[in-house]
Formats: C-alpha cells, sequence, structure tokens
C-alpha cells in the first residue's frame, strides 16, 4: 500500500503565495514521477506540474513561470511553491506518484485565491 499526504492548502488573497507539500510512504520502491494536478468542480483534472526522479519538470502553460516544482528524493516528498497567485488558480490540488505502472492520488487540498 501507498499513502500520499498532502498539506499546504489553504485562502490566500491574490498576488501571494502558497507552498504544497506531498509526502508518499509505504511500499514506494518504484516510485518515479511525482505531481500536482488541479480540478474545479465540472472540470476536467488537469495538469499543473511534474518532475521525474531525476529532476526533469514539466508545467502547464498557465503556472509557468510563477510556481516551482520541487522533489527531495531522500524524503519521498514533492513541493510546488505557487506565487503571484490568480483568482483562476483556484482549485482542488492532487498530488500524484507514478509507481511503476500504478498511479496513486493523494486526498487532495484546497486552495482558494481571492480577487
Amino acid at each position: 500500500q501507498v499513502q500520499l499526504v498532502e498539506s499546504g492548502g489553504g485562502l490566500v488573497r491574490a498576488g501571494g503565495s502558497l507552498l504544497l507539500s506531498c509526502t508518499a510512504s509505504g511500499s514506494i520502491s518504484r516510485l518515479n514521477s511525482m505531481g500536482w494536478y488541479r480540478q474545479t468542480p465540472g472540470a476536467l483534472r488537469e495538469l499543473v506540474a511534474t518532475i521525474t526522479k531525476s529532476g526533469s519538470t514539466n508545467y502547464a502553460d498557465s503556472v509557468k513561470g510563477r510556481f516551482t516544482i520541487s522533489r527531495d528524493n531522500t524524503k519521498n516528498t514533492v513541493t510546488l511553491q505557487m506565487n503571484s497567485l490568480r483568482p483562476e488558480d483556484t482549485a482542488l490540488y492532487y498530488c500524484r506518484a507514478l509507481l511503476g505502472p500504478a498511479v496513486k492520488w493523494g486526498q487532495g487540498t484546497q486552495v482558494t485565491v481571492s480577487s
């Protein structure tokens, strides 16, 4: 069993910053890519950013230059530093981990950006 524990969501004003964190534990010998996705009501879950075990990153165009994903392989933790937040960044943010062919999702953490 693999567990993903997320933290760091909350309410912030436009232009502010938040730091999301996700730690994987359990049977994680095959842990590879980790990342963040987000979802708003009625919409599909969308990519925010991902990072491989070797540190290669991928970002959605909408967050490039504002969000930074990083990873600590010794702690099996991925963080998402979100700066210059906008109201349209409001969503439920999910941590995702790839373990071989398997995909594991966290429970989600709410980010709300007020205008």
